[in-house]
């Protein structure tokens, strides 16, 4: 008797073990099938990563999407398709992928492995590998002939797109560099010579960001430094300009946000709404967003500086934004994707199934992408979302003026809130205590 009911409870474990299997296969069938099922619009949940999603980059003619990993991988992804589909894996980094960016044919990878490498998205196959920085490659920027990176190293360089040589050296930071931007001359700003030749807006300048608490121009001819912005307490995080390129933006690690006369150096205005550190900036017309770890995100009019709407309802650091079609899109430490109607702040949906922080966030048509900490690409069908295409410019906050660059703004942040930039852990450290910590 003992033994026959031994057998039924193993039958039934079986049973049970294959139904759940069978569950789960039906479940990441179809894409078509699954987006009826599912309540929050999860078209398809792509899991191909072995470890967290850093980074995301889309091509020209949005067809291909990029993801990059601590798995050391970056992989390609059909956005057209149906289901998506995995193209190709570009394996050759020894260590995380901290960025991409992709140009024609080619995407530039960067990573903790202190190198970059360029890749020829038809073949697969990496045409060369950048080296000389000393530390993780924190950012890149590709400018048609030439590449930018920063890094922990202190230095910024600019490399050969087509050799991969390191032409030129940015040093005078005196900590870790972060963003990184370029501005193209404009030669018809004046017509006196002289005043051409002390114009910055005449000559191709790089902007850098740092943990030193400063931001610089440098000049990309020759590599000299032109401008120093001081006057953050924190770290430079982000940095953004204006459509003109004459006003830059700079969020800090302070909690703050400062508009500069890139020609100057002067100090414009602070906004100073944000409660802990800044996590990105994102200019679109007259308008900036914010997003910081004080669990909002932010719109402000240039013009004025005046706050016309905060983004409330997330638990976490908001970790990346998109704005498009009077929508905005918002990624969230909580695991949660969020989408607000950008003239009344209103959540319109919250997308629910990452199991760990967001990282980043791509739309395109009407599919919303995902990366998460928890390894897997999600894709949300957003073809039934809406939104207003003007902003209210009513404002409900004011920002302080400050026409001098003498003040000084103290603003506290709290321990938990800080990054690994403010903190100065080790980056390792931070990423693995933010995957246990993010939910």
């Amino acid at each position: 008797m003992k033994t026959v009911r031994l057998i039924m409870v193993l039958f039934n474990i079986v049973f049970f073990v294959k139904l759940s299997q069978y569950q789960s296969e039906m479940g990441s069938a179809g894409s078509k099938r699954r987006a009826e099922r599912d309540a929050d619009g999860l078209i398809q949940t792509l899991d191909d990563h072995e470890s967290g999603i850093n980074c995301m980059a889309l091509s020209s003619d949005s067809t291909v999407l990029a993801t990059g990993s601590d798995d050391h991988n970056i992989r390609l992804w059909s956005t057209k398709a149906t289901p998506i589909e995995c193209l190709s894996v570009l394996s050759g980094h020894a260590d995380y992928i901290t960025y991409i960016v992709m140009h024609k044919n080619y995407l530039i990878s960067a990573s903790a492995d202190q190198t970059m490498r360029k890749w020829d998205m038809t073949t697969g196959k990496c045409m060369f590998v950048c080296t000389g920085h000393t530390s993780l490659v924190y950012r890149i920027a590709c400018i048609g002939d030439f590449l930018l990176s920063t890094s922990y190293d202190r230095t910024a360089r600019c490399w050969d797109f087509y050799t991969g040589d390191c032409i030129r050296v940015f040093i005078g930071h005196s900590h870790g560099i972060l963003p990184i931007l370029f501005i193209s001359s404009n030669q018809d700003s004046m017509e006196n010579d002289f005043e051409n030749e002390m114009n910055i807006y005449t000559k191709d300048i790089v902007i850098t960001g740092s943990q030193d608490t400063t931001a610089k121009t440098w000049s990309f001819e020759t590599g000299e430094c032109l401008k120093t912005f001081e006057g953050h307490i924190g770290a430079v995080l982000c940095l953004r300009t204006d459509l003109p390129g004459k006003i830059l933006f700079t969020g800090s690690g302070d909690g703050t946000i400062r508009l500069w006369s890139i020609h100057r150096g002067t100090e414009l205005r602070i906004y100073d709404q944000h409660q802990a550190a800044i996590i990105d900036l994102l200019v679109t017309n007259k308008l900036l967003y914010s997003i910081s770890a004080d669990h909002t995100a932010r719109c402000w009019v240039i013009d004025v500086g005046d706050c016309t709407r905060i983004y409330k309802g997330h638990h976490h650091t908001v970790s990346c934004i998109l704005v498009e079609h009077g929508l905005v899109f918002t990624g969230c430490g909580d695991a949660i994707v969020r989408c607000f109607e950008a003239r009344s702040g209103v959540i319109k949906r919250s997308f629910k199934s990452h199991a760990l922080a967001i990282n980043c966030i791509q739309i395109v048509d009407n599919r919303l992408f995902s990366g998460s900490v928890d390894g897997s690409l999600k894709v949300w069908d957003i073809s039934d979302l809406k939104g207003e295409t003007s902003q209210n410019p009513k404002p409900i906050v004011k920002s302080k003026t400050i026409t001098t660059t003498t003040t000084t703004t103290t603003i506290r942040v709290s321990k938990d809130s800080r990054s690994d930039i403010q903190s100065r852990i080790d980056d390792r450290e931070y990423r693995e205590r933010r995957t246990l910590d993010m939910v």
